[in-house]
């Protein structure tokens, strides 16, 4: 939808206001921007063991301060990123 301003639209109008609530009617939310020390604790958690059950994952959101949901997309993203390499 261009605005005819040159100006891109917004697709989801303001911020969210938290990690865990989506944005606008799409609800969508914003990509999780993992620091590297989280990614290095997620990818040591994966060479370890590449599926967590419910008990590993949130003691891992825990100690990580991300959500069960991040965890679990995370974990199936790698294992898809792993699954292409092969």
């Amino acid at each position: 939808r261009p605005s005819g301003t040159g100006q891109p639209v917004p697709e989801e109008g303001p911020e969210c206001p938290g990690p865990e609530e989506p944005c606008g009617r799409g609800g969508r939310r914003l990509r999780t921007a993992f620091s590297a020390e989280q990614i290095s604790t997620l990818e040591s958690s994966f060479q370890r063991q590449q599926y967590l059950g419910a008990a590993e994952r949130r003691q891992l959101a825990g100690r990580m301060r991300l959500s069960e949901v991040q965890i679990k997309t995370w974990f199936q993203n790698r294992r898809m990123k792993l699954k292409r390499q092969l």
